[in-house]
C-alpha cells in the first residue's frame, strides 16, 4: 500500500520524527485463534472453491481442517471450515507481551533518518521535548 504524502518544502534534515512504537518483534508473540478470538475460529469460516488455484485446493482439501462442501447453484461450491480450529492464518496471529511502548525521538522524517533514534525512559519526557519542539516551531513561524 502506498501513501499519499505531500511533499515536503524543507530538506530532511529539518524535521525532527516524534514516534511511539511497539515493534512485533519485541513486544508481541505468536499467538492461537482462541488466543486473539479469531473469528474464522469462533464462527468457522468457508472459501469458495472457484477463486482457489488447484495448488490452494488441494491445501485446503488436505489441511486437516474439518469442512464440508457446499453447492448452493450451479457453478458454486464452497468449503465451509467449522468453529473451533485453526485459520489458515493461524501463524500471523500475535499477543501483546505487555511490554512498554518505545519513544522515540529521530532527526529527520520519513525520507531519511540522521544518526541514532533517542529513546526516552519516560513517555513525559517524550512529550516534554516533543512540546518544547512544538514551542520553537511556532517561535520560528512568528519570527517569520
Amino acid at each position: 500500500m502506498s501513501l499519499n504524502r505531500i511533499e515536503p518544502a524543507l530538506p530532511a534534515h529539518a524535521f525532527r520524527t516524534f514516534q511511539i512504537t511497539a515493534p512485533i518483534a519485541s513486544h508481541f508473540r505468536k499467538a492461537t485463534c482462541a488466543e486473539v478470538d479469531c473469528p474464522n475460529w469462533l464462527n468457522g469460516w468457508r472459501v469458495r472453491v472457484e477463486n482457489l488455484t488447484p495448488e490452494l485446493l488441494h491445501t485446503a482439501r488436505t489441511s486437516g481442517r474439518r469442512y464440508r462442501e457446499e453447492s448452493p447453484a450451479e457453478g458454486t461450491t464452497w468449503l465451509v471450515f467449522e468453529p473451533g480450529q485453526p485459520c489458515f492464518r493461524a501463524a500471523e496471529h500475535r499477543t501483546p507481551l505487555g511490554k512498554p511502548e518505545l519513544y522515540l525521538v529521530r532527526d529527520g522524517d520519513f525520507r531519511q533518518h540522521f544518526g541514532q533514534a533517542r529513546q526516552h525512559t519516560r513517555p513525559e519526557y517524550w512529550l516534554e521535548e516533543m512540546s518544547e519542539n512544538q514551542q520553537r516551531l511556532i517561535g520560528a513561524k512568528q519570527r517569520g
